[in-house]
């Protein structure tokens, strides 16, 4: 079902009522005579609002062309949506107590696109980081917004990191938050020679505030690559640093026409005649932007291929005054690409805006959001899931937002983000559509706020009191500054809240009145002090019977309140997995798909049989840490988890990642015993702790045949018969082994095996050998080895699909600078390389 703002709440609200008919109405409003009545009420709302409801979806297609009356009629209409359903809330509430569509994939083109006009520019900029001036250099790119700055950058920094010990990259953007930026700069950089890049510096100061977190005074050969879109910005970095400025030129007419018929035509075939003039006037208004040109080449890309359509699309573009600066042009053309998106995808894009400037969104979360806030229709989770994808999916694919992190797969985006330019017209379009409400200076506007995003990073921002709180449906807290929540939140659906909290677990004290909560994450990442984190859930939190989403991670959850099992409708817990003990009763929870952050050895041995009683769970993540306070029978203890996860394992796990593992019986006999029919597991992650370690390939593992990422941690041994075992698992794509630093083996990698292999992480000093045709698909090779043996050649020749090449080496063997040497010059797809010591 498509959704957008307006439907979506007219959709809600037809849902509700025709639970209250499905409902005994005589029993919640007290008479027969009275229910009848109130029932037929019901009745003739709901045909009302399905009457409104259509002639929204006939208003959301001539978006463009709304007059102002119109415009008005449908903002009241979908105001007295969320009051129509608040008082239903609020009803059933107190009067019960408080007791598929299928995903298209993102092409290639859309999650990586090529890059063109950049070989002259890329040269330039490499030559002047290789001088070999024994101190820092500085190299400022500057230019417009849109221009291909970083991506520029970027092109740099993968031609040259190889030659680097310490390699970074920070974006700073328009409000930085200075703390935690620095602190982001100190984690990553040290004394040694180092290659960052500072990405979208907006002001000088936040230039003062980055140099003076690097070392810049240590008279070793680092160097430094910064964007920004003011010239004297680009100044002030090459003012104390000896550097070289450059401008980003906007593309040619050549460059141009290559990379917009690259978006429109991705496999290689040539535009039709009829077609370049129209393609050439459409040009012309992109002024050699990257950012506009793949925007419009995107929507083209959607569009049928002829004459009638381009020119429509070239007449819209046109309508833009000629004196329209580069940036107005942009944001003209977003206007017509967000106009021409189904009305249910613009709803999503619209969303995007809660987030702050250069934040990496994870795909999953921006989904689960989505289908709180009602963004997403149908009848369960998991088609819910798959149509968000498949949302997701389309946008990238329209170049609206940005793939940053793609999964073995090559399809499935893992991270994504929007650049500052769409983020400032996303920004626009939402507060004019009085949809989501961005808050960073700490003014409020005078309309109703329904979705809030505060950036606290400044104190006025997070001083200022949220001024009518009942009307919250989502609320969005990101920065280093805590901030008391409002009580009366009895609306809100999704509270996402990272930064540190104000005092001491305040921000759950009212959390339990929050009756239509359905998406709840309270993320640290700057716990100060332990007046400033969260140790414990109040007993009513067992009030939030719509939870589907809790999230706590960062914080220390000594105990979960007993009420946790009264959340029948949760589906993914998420803690910390050191302290957190598993809660008896948990096998009530059976909605639960995802489950991770639970120490089973705190756990006792009911609330660990009740673990194997969730059928649906599909991903675990659980450690075995045996506490100084905590005396049990270990082995006992051991085989009742090995019996739970047997029967896990067997019928509904996807995904297990599993800490502290003591026997290699507890995998052999207890989790994947022999003779039994192979598991749905598709993903597992195996680590070793304190005195254990794997003596070999666990050899169960050969039966996991529907595995497609492995990772086994602290291997005393491989040998031929591991190799013969992780070859033969036949949808094997992602590969991470991590051997202990024994005595120097071989293990040759032949032609059989690992045919869909993608990624590749070996820590070791067992040298691999790999034979002409192994690995037929692997594009990523990370090699980690203390010493490099003499004479060592593994043969990276003979992996055809090679495109990134990773090699640590602590010794600085000259072994490993001969393979980079005949990789660089003989490899025919020149893959990026990257050495680290």
């Amino acid at each position: 079902m498509a959704v957008s703002i307006g439907t979506g709440a007219i959709n809600s609200v037809i849902s509700k009522l025709n639970d209250l008919l499905g409902d005994e109405v005589s029993s919640l409003v007290g008479t027969a005579l009275l229910g009848k009545k109130v029932k037929l009420g019901i009745q003739y709302l709901r045909n009302e609002l399905s009457t409104m409801k259509a002639v929204l979806l006939r208003l959301s297609d001539m978006e463009e062309h709304m007059d102002p009356q119109t415009r008005e009629w449908r903002d009241r209409v979908r105001d007295m949506s969320f009051e129509i359903e608040d008082y239903i809330d609020r009803f059933v509430q107190r009067r019960r107590g408080h007791g598929g569509s299928q995903s298209r994939g993102v092409t290639a083109s859309s999650a990586r696109p090529n890059p063109v006009g950049i070989d002259g520019p890329r040269e330039k900029i490499f030559g002047w980081l290789v001088e070999q001036d024994a101190k820092p250099n500085v190299v400022a790119i500057f230019g417009i917004g849109g221009s291909g700055k970083t991506t520029l950058a970027l092109e740099v920094y993968n031609k040259i990191q190889e030659q680097f010990d310490c390699r970074a990259f920070v974006s700073v953007s328009r409000t930085p938050d200075i703390k935690r930026l620095l602190k982001h700069i100190l984690f990553q950089v040290n004394e040694e020679e180092y290659l960052i890049i500072v990405d979208d510096i907006w002001s000088t100061s936040a230039w003062q505030h980055v140099k003076f977190a690097l070392p810049i005074d240590n008279n070793k050969r680092s160097r430094i690559i910064a964007t920004t879109r003011s010239k004297n910005v680009a100044t002030s970095c090459c003012a104390d640093i000896d550097g070289h400025m450059y401008e980003a030129k906007l593309l040619t007419v050549d460059d141009s026409r290559s990379l917009f018929f690259g978006r429109i035509f991705p496999s290689g075939e040539c535009c039709p005649q009829e077609l370049r003039e129209v393609a050439d006037e459409i040009l012309k208004k992109c002024v050699g932007l990257p950012l506009a040109i793949i925007s419009i080449g995107s929507l083209l890309a959607s569009k049928s291929r002829t004459v009638k359509v381009w020119s429509k699309i070239r007449k819209s573009v046109s309508s833009a005054v000629e004196k329209d600066c580069p940036l107005d042009q942009m944001k003209r053309i977003l206007l017509l690409s967000y106009l021409d998106l189904p009305h249910h995808l613009k709803a999503c894009f619209l969303y995007l805006s809660v987030f702050p400037e250069g934040y990496y969104i994870d795909s999953r979360f921006l989904i689960w959001n989505w289908m709180a806030e009602g963004l997403i229709g149908g009848e369960n989770r998991e088609d819910m899931e798959r149509l968000g994808e498949s949302y997701l999916n389309e946008l990238i694919n329209r170049s609206m937002i940005q793939a940053r992190k793609i999964g073995a797969d090559g399809t499935r985006v893992k991270i994504c983000g929007v650049h500052d330019i769409v983020l400032d017209f996303i920004t626009s379009q939402a507060a004019e559509d009085k949809f989501v409400t961005v808050l960073i200076d700490g003014k409020y506007p005078s309309w109703k706020i329904r979705w809030l995003s505060l950036h606290l990073n400044s104190s006025e921002a997070a001083d200022l009191p949220i001024k009518d709180a009942s009307h919250l449906r989502s609320l969005n807290i990101f920065g280093p500054r805590g901030k008391q929540l409002p009580q009366n939140c009895e609306a809100l659906r999704v509270l996402n809240i990272e930064g540190v909290v104000k005092s001491k677990n305040c921000h759950i004290e009212h959390i339990g009145s929050f009756y239509q909560l359905k998406y709840l994450r309270i993320i640290g990442y700057q716990i100060t002090s332990p007046d400033t984190t969260i140790t414990e859930l109040p007993e009513q939190i067992g009030n939030l019977h719509h939870l589907d989403v809790l999230d706590l991670r960062g914080y220390r959850i000594l105990k979960l309140p007993a009420t946790i099992v009264q959340l029948k409708k949760l589906v993914c817990l998420f803690l910390d997995e050191i302290f957190t003990p598993l809660p008896d009763g948990i096998g009530n929870l059976q909605c639960l798909e995802e489950l991770s952050g639970i120490n089973l050895c705190n756990a006792s041995v009911r609330s660990v049989e009740g673990l194997g009683e969730l059928t649906k769970l599909r991903a675990l993540k659980i450690k075995w840490i045996l506490g100084f306070d905590r005396v049990l029978d270990e082995e006992d203890h051991m085989r009742v988890c090995a019996s739970t996860l047997s029967k896990l394992v067997a019928n509904s796990l996807h995904s297990l990642h599993f800490t502290g593992i003591k026997s290699s019986d507890f995998l052999n006999s207890w989790v994947f015993p022999s003779g039994s029919s192979p598991p749905p597991l598709r993903r597992l992650f195996l680590e070793g702790v304190g005195n254990f370690d794997f003596p070999a390939i666990p050899s169960q593992i050969r039966s996991l045949i529907n595995l497609t990422r492995l990772s086994i941690r602290y291997v005393r041994e491989m040998g031929e018969e591991g190799v013969n075992i992780l070859g033969s698992l036949p949808m094997l794509l992602s590969l991470t082994i991590l051997l202990l630093y024994t005595q120097r083996q071989s293990c040759v990698i032949s032609s059989q095996g690992f045919q869909r292999l993608v990624k590749l992480n070996f820590h070791g000093e067992t040298c691999l050998m790999f034979e002409p045709g192994a690995m037929p698909k692997l594009q990523r090779l990370k090699l980690v080895v203390f010493r490099w043996p003499e004479q060592y050649n593994p043969g990276l020749l003979h992996l055809s699909s090679l495109k990134h090449v990773s090699i640590w080496n602590w010794r600085r063997d000259r072994g490993v600078e001969d393979l980079m040497d005949e990789i660089r010059s003989v490899h025919p797809n020149h893959p990026i390389l990257d050495r680290r010591v």
